[in-house]
This record gives structure tokens, C-alpha cells and sequence, in this order.
């Protein structure tokens, strides 16, 4: 498992420990990593930017999952470089070791966008697995639905939702424990090597029609306030020489609001089964939250 330690990498270190599947995970640091140890997870030390350190990593896994994301800028040592170097060092460390199944968290729409440096070397990993032969899956979520309750402390407490860019446009979303299911199941799943696999809802849904259905569930009231998004992007090319990071956020808020960041979900449905309708993963995601949904408004 590599990039176990985030958000998204811990749900899938826990998926596979309930499927009782043994666990290797590749740290930086063991220390902190010791509530996985005692879990029963394997610590190996590494680092994405030294392939042979990779290579001792890996060596005699059945598969490699991956979520590590340097754009996500949770440490120091992430950076764009974890994204390009990091990424291709892993690919070639399972190609040395002739890993079963690589197994790679993706992006939507990945392909379509090289305006977006994260979302492009996506497409550049995924690029590098069919060059060295990788026996490889890759799965293309959607925004995280975590993500719009990033700004303004809890806005679900405040009823207020802040977002960047039109409220109205509809574009896919997902619940990451979902996600990290799929990942976890995508280790044995047959049938899907060399494929791309969009993750979503059943239909895409606008931040406005978020707020209505938390509202619905919540049964309090909640509303939207909109960062513009072309103040948005002036504020990305003023200041993205200073700070590539906000550049890059803004890119990629602007492909969101173009209305063709849409999951084509005919082959998740047919490999994972029938996709979750958004009322179901915003009422997934409020419970974990501690919240008590409405259990009329969760969706089938």
C-alpha cells in the first residue's frame, strides 16, 4: 500500500485489513505509522523518490495499491515531483518485481486535461503502467465529496456550504470510503487489466443540489456562497508564480464549471455493481461525520 497514511489511503488499508488480506505499507517515517503496526499492518521503509528503495519495497507483494498524491501538499516532502519522479519510479519498481496487479487511484477526466498539471500526470502514470507491460487497473474518480466542506470550518454546523465557481454546474462527485472500497476490491477483481474505470454517482449533481440534499437530510436549512470564478482565476495567474499550488486549484475549478467532468459509470456498474445514487453517498458522508440523517431522504 502505498500512500496509506492519508485520508483516502487509510479507508483502503482498513477495507483490506476487513477482508482479511495482509497488508504491506511503504512509509517515510515508522514512528509515525505505529497505530498501523499494531493493527497487523507490515511497515517497510521508502521513498518514492529512490527506486531502489521501491524495488526492497515491494519485492515479493502480490499487488500494489497506490493513492499517493504530492498536489495534495499534506507533508513537506509532498510535492510535484511525488506526482512525475515518484510516480514512474513506483511503476518501474513493478515492473522489475513483476507485480500481480497495480492497482493506481486515478483522476476523472485525466486524459482530457493537460491543462491541469495533477490531473495530467495521471494520465502520464497511467501511460507509463502500458508502457512496462504493468498488469495495471486504474480507477478515474470524481471530486471527493469532502471537498466542499473544506472552507469556512464545518459549514454543515453553519448551514453554508463555500465553493469556487458556479454553484449550478452539475459534475461528479464521490464519498471516498466508497472509493476505498472499490480499490480494495480491485485487487482480485478479474477482467479489468488495462482499463480505465470512471468512479461516480448515478448522475452528476451541482454544489447547489449538494446543499439541497444535506438540507433534506439534515433537515435544517442550508445555502451556497460562490468565489466567482473569474476573480478566481485572476487570483491563480496574479499570484501562481509565488504559489504554483493556487494556480493549479484554480485550473482545475475552471475545468469543473465546463460541464464535462461527468463519470461515464457503465463500467463501474459492471464491475463493482450499481453505483451509489448521490442521496446515498451525501448520507454516508454526513453519518461518518457524526450527523443523524433523515433516513426517509437517504436514496436507493
Amino acid at each position: 500500500m502505498v500512500g496509506g497514511t492519508g485520508a483516502l489511503g487509510r479507508k483502503v488499508v482498513s477495507e483490506l485489513l476487513n477482508r482479511d488480506r495482509r497488508v504491506r505499507m511503504l512509509v517515510r517515517d515508522p514512528v509515525k505509522t505505529e497505530e498501523f503496526a499494531r493493527r497487523g499492518v507490515e511497515l517497510v521503509h521508502g521513498d518514492m523518490m529512490d527506486l531502489p528503495s521501491l524495488i526492497a519495497a515491494i519485492d515479493g507483494a502480490d499487488s500494489v495499491i497506490t493513492c499517493a498524491a504530492g498536489y495534495t501538499r499534506h507533508s513537506p516532502q509532498d510535492t510535484a515531483q511525488t506526482d512525475t519522479i515518484g510516480n514512474r519510479n513506483l511503476v518501474d519498481a513493478a515492473a522489475t518485481v513483476n507485480i500481480r496487479r497495480f492497482v493506481l487511484t486515478s483522476i476523472l477526466t485525466c486524459d482530457k486535461t493537460p491543462q491541469v498539471p495533477h490531473f495530467w500526470h495521471k494520465k502520464l502514470v497511467e501511460d507509463r503502467l502500458a508502457e512496462r507491460g504493468v498488469r495495471y487497473v486504474a480507477l478515474r474518480p470524481g471530486a471527493f465529496i469532502e471537498s466542499v466542506t473544506q472552507f469556512g470550518g464545518d459549514p454543515l454546523a453553519r448551514g453554508r456550504l463555500i465553493y469556487a465557481g458556479s454553484a449550478r454546474v452539475p459534475f461528479t462527485f464521490v464519498w471516498t470510503t466508497d472509493l476505498a472500497g472499490y480499490l480494495a476490491r480491485a485487487v482480485d477483481v478479474a477482467g479489468v487489466d488495462g482499463q480505465h474505470i470512471d468512479i461516480g454517482w448515478t448522475r452528476p449533481v451541482s454544489v447547489e443540489e449538494v446543499a439541497d440534499i444535506a438540507a433534506r437530510q439534515l433537515q435544517k436549512h442550508m445555502r451556497t456562497t460562490v468565489i466567482p470564478g473569474r476573480p478566481l482565476s485572476a487570483l491563480g495567474s496574479l499570484i501562481g508564480w509565488a504559489n504554483p499550488y493556487v494556480n493549479e486549484m484554480s485550473k482545475m475549478f475552471r475545468w469543473f464549471q465546463s460541464g464535462e467532468y461527468v463519470a461515464e459509470t457503465r463500467r463501474q456498474r459492471e464491475v463493482f455493481g450499481p453505483p451509489p445514487a448521490p442521496e446515498q453517498g451525501i448520507a454516508g458522508f454526513l453519518s461518518k461525520r457524526g450527523y443523524t440523517v433523515n433516513a426517509e431522504t437517504r436514496g436507493a
